[in-house]
């Protein structure tokens, strides 16, 4: 989101124990803990597969009175969650219902209509950047002939079958630290057998490409190197090499964090000058909860010792693309001397026109979760418990739909999200997933 709503937020949480900041996958929990302290309204500043998520959960959890606020009257979308709902990604799954035995390993970026209808398709599971390896992983370990289907992230599927390959010419030792039942041979094996979808992409993510690439290897070759899953090829290998010199991570947002973390805290126990450079190949938005670990960090340290003269950098690699004039009428309520000094200035847009890195502090930004403004937050709560009907159209979906096969859509989706739950849990696929997957889940083809 905005740093602006992040960091009041942040701020906020001192004085109010119901505000959350996570990711999807926690958020639903956290609404329920919220529920169950008492909240009658619950504000989910997200996309619109969140929000019908957190509703969903509620529901299922007991708590139907609790309301459930998007914070805008129009559709706040995913670029993913899109690919995953189209008729391409559908003729995929009939693809995968035809190669039994099938498992379909969804990103969780998708909506809960999406996962009720793959699962009836291909038994299926979700999945995170965190967690996406070792599940699929797993689901080759436990489940002999085992065709994966991933999807809707490109990107993310490219890359994991890289992973994959790059493992094929690690020791079988080296193979065994990742997962105890895999080998070269295992490998090998199970890379004819994965499948991904090829026409999904985060447009976030999709802005790391070639020029990004050229401009990081020419400019910022000493620099530590970040990368989330989702982003295109030439990032993830760059990064997957710096990973084998220490000086690389490729994960999710919270392995990049741990990975900034962790770099600073060897800086400060060595408590010698030194100016760490982190390149950063995630959303922009990122940087608030990176600034926060940095200076809690920074804190710390500063109370038990003589602190060094250390600083940490946060690059943004940008593309020339990206580059843009900004007009005077962009800028006609800042003030005039503001709006006279931005003519004079090129500033780096996001993926939406108007957006600046310059502004809002990054250049790969998200226009949906922007739409998740402080104005919009203030609006609804002020509004609350609206009475007079005006907060409909912000009240999050409640998914009464049915599927193919007559089931609630909010029941259904649910299974893929509590599968990957047993999962981490217990680092196993589920009993009734393995027994899906072998035997079919009793559903037709769509």
């Amino acid at each position: 989101m905005d740093p602006e709503v992040q960091g009041i937020l942040t701020a906020a949480k001192r004085q109010w124990p119901h505000i959350h900041i996570s990711d999807s996958l926690v958020m639903a929990d956290s609404a329920v803990q919220m529920a169950e302290a008492g909240c009658k309204y619950i504000a989910v500043l997200g996309v619109d597969f969140m929000s019908e998520n957190v509703r969903a959960i509620l529901d299922q959890a007991g708590f139907t009175q609790v309301g459930v606020y998007r914070m805008s009257s129009e559709q706040i979308g995913c670029s993913l969650a899109d690919a995953a709902s189209s008729s391409a990604y559908t003729h995929f799954l009939k693809t995968a219902s035809r190669s039994p035995p099938s498992l379909h390993v969804i990103y969780i970026n998708t909506s809960l209509e999406t996962k009720a209808h793959t699962h009836e398709l291909v038994p299926t599971i979700t999945c995170t950047s965190s967690n996406v390896v070792a599940t699929i992983l797993q689901a080759f370990a436990e489940i002999p002939d085992l065709n994966v289907w991933y999807g809707p992230d490109s990107y993310m599927g490219a890359n994991i079958a890289d992973l994959f390959k790059r493992m094929t010419i690690m020791s079988d030792e080296e193979i065994t630290e990742i997962h105890p039942d895999h080998n070269r041979k295992t490998i090998s094996s199970l890379l004819q057998r994965l499948h991904y979808y090829q026409n999904g992409n985060c447009i976030v993510h999709d802005m790391f490409g070639h020029e990004v690439v050229e401009k990081i290897k020419e400019e910022y070759c000493d620099a530590f190197l970040t990368a989330h899953f989702e982003v295109p090829g030439e990032m993830f290998s760059l990064s997957m090499e710096a990973k084998t010199r220490g000086m690389g991570v490729v994960g999710s947002t919270q392995n990049i964090l741990d990975f900034i973390k962790y770099h600073l805290k060897q800086a400060l126990d060595r408590n010698v000058d030194d100016h760490l450079q982190f390149v950063l190949g995630t959303e922009s938005g990122m940087i608030t909860s990176i600034v926060a670990a940095v200076r809690q960090l920074f804190d710390s340290y500063e109370s038990s010792k003589e602190g060094a003269s250390i600083e940490v950098e946060i690059v943004f690699p940008v593309s020339s693309d990206a580059i843009s004039k900004t007009s005077i009428d962009d800028s006609q309520d800042s003030g005039s001397s503001v709006a006279n000094d931005l003519e004079q200035i090129n500033i780096v847009p996001g993926v939406f026109s108007g957006e600046g890195c310059s502004i809002h502090g990054g250049c790969a930004s998200c226009p949906y979760m922007k739409m998740n403004s402080l104005e919009s937050l203030l609006k609804i709560c002020q509004q609350l418990p609206g009475e007079d009907n005006s907060l409909s159209v912000y009240q999050a979906s409640r998914l009464n739909a049915k599927t193919s096969l007559g089931k609630l859509v909010a029941e259904v989706g649910c299974e893929p999200i509590l599968h990957m739950r047993h999962f981490q849990a217990t680092k196993r696929l589920p009993d009734k997933l393995v027994h899906q997957v072998i035997h079919g889940n009793g559903g037709e083809p769509l």
